[in-house]
């Protein structure tokens, strides 16, 4: 879209200004720096006047915030990432930050009712609405991925706690079971990966033997990307759900504080990825801050090693399956974690062995 690569086009620019006037003046160019040129920009390239004003600022401000988090992670010592150029394939949506003021449609996106929504200097553009609106609209991110385009709209709502609940669960995060509750109840992980690996394998074969830049080459490529984002969103559908029926039964929900980051470079790393853990706890956080629920993490050294019945410690090899304590307490070893993170989030005292 013509747009798209123009909003690229300025992001890079922008970028050069900054990095140009650091190098050869020591001097720091701001976002309102920037914004005060769009003017200059417009007249100089007529293709731009065509463009949505708040459309080119929100873009400059893209650019700044990306300066923001690498100032922020130099500050604390991290690995910085000085903000990239952006070629064709790292740039993949434009936004309208202001869709609604004063109780109407002030911006672009608005619902025609034929099926289409008006986009600046585009112009009646057909829509498939899969539900309809809730709340305030306040941004409009037209959004392309894997061929497709999205109009992504950011609304305001009401918040609407869930009644109170005084039920508290344990859960542990595993390969066998993608969940495993303190009351016993276990989830298969979804495997959206691996289910789909034959196939990846055989059109990523496929690509490899084609041209590069042919037509052949790029047909197979967005049958590639398709692939990979029905696996994506396979994975989030299963982690929305499962999230949303532990979040309507639970007041308290107790997970381990797990390392995701580093799991990921080991040799499950696979199948670690596959599980998305760490998206999986970011959605629960999320359901549970909007449903008025309590989510807390605990230190996962050692859970899958204590007996939840008499608190006594037992080294476990990875392939033992089944926790077998000499108390007479025997249980899914994952229940048995379960249990003992709901005692360590609640502060709870074990056994006699505790």
């Amino acid at each position: 879209m013509r747009i798209l690569d123009l909003t690229r086009e300025l992001y890079n620019a922008a970028l050069q200004e900054r990095r140009d006037a650091w190098r050869k003046a020591g001097k720091s160019v701001t976002v309102y720096d920037q914004m005060r040129l769009l003017g200059e920009v417009k007249a100089a390239r007529p293709e731009y006047q065509g463009v949505y004003a708040q459309v080119l600022q929100e873009t400059l401000k893209r650019l700044d915030r990306a300066f923001q988090g690498f100032f922020s992670r130099v500050k604390r010592g991290e690995k910085a990432g000085y903000p990239r150029f952006r070629g064709r394939g790292w740039w993949d949506s434009f936004t309208f930050p202001q869709v609604w003021r004063e109780g109407k449609w002030v911006g672009p996106g608005k619902p025609l009712g034929n099926g289409k929504i008006k986009i600046p200097g585009v112009g009646h553009v057909r829509i498939k609405q899969h539900r309809p609106l809730e709340g305030v609209p306040k941004t409009l991110t037209i959004k392309r991925s894997a061929g497709c385009w999205y109009a992504v709209y950011v609304c305001e709502v009401s918040f609407q706690p869930l009644p109170p609940s005084d039920k508290a669960v344990g859960i542990d995060l595993g390969l066998s079971h993608f969940v495993a509750t303190s009351d016993g109840e276990t989830f298969a992980p979804p495997k959206a990966y691996r289910k789909a690996e034959v196939k990846l394998a055989r059109t990523q074969q496929a690509l490899s033997r084609k041209k590069r830049g042919s037509n052949r080459y790029k047909k197979l490529k967005m049958r590639l990307a398709r692939q990979h984002q029905k696996i994506a969103n396979r994975r989030r559908d299963f982690h929305h759900k499962l999230a949303r029926n532990l979040v309507n039964r639970y007041g308290t929900i107790v997970h381990e504080d797990l390392n995701t980051a580093g799991l990921a470079r080991t040799r499950l790393s696979k199948s670690v990825q596959d599980a998305g853990w760490a998206q999986f706890l970011a959605i629960l956080s999320a359901k549970a801050a909007s449903a008025g629920r309590r989510v807390v993490a605990v230190p996962p050294h050692g859970t899958s090693q204590i007996c939840p019945q008499c608190g006594r410690v037992q080294k476990k090899e990875l392939s033992e399956r089944i926790h077998a304590c000499e108390c007479g307490c025997v249980l899914d070893r994952d229940v048995a974690a379960a249990k003992v993170i709901l005692a360590l989030g609640l502060d709870g005292a074990f056994g006699g062995g505790g």
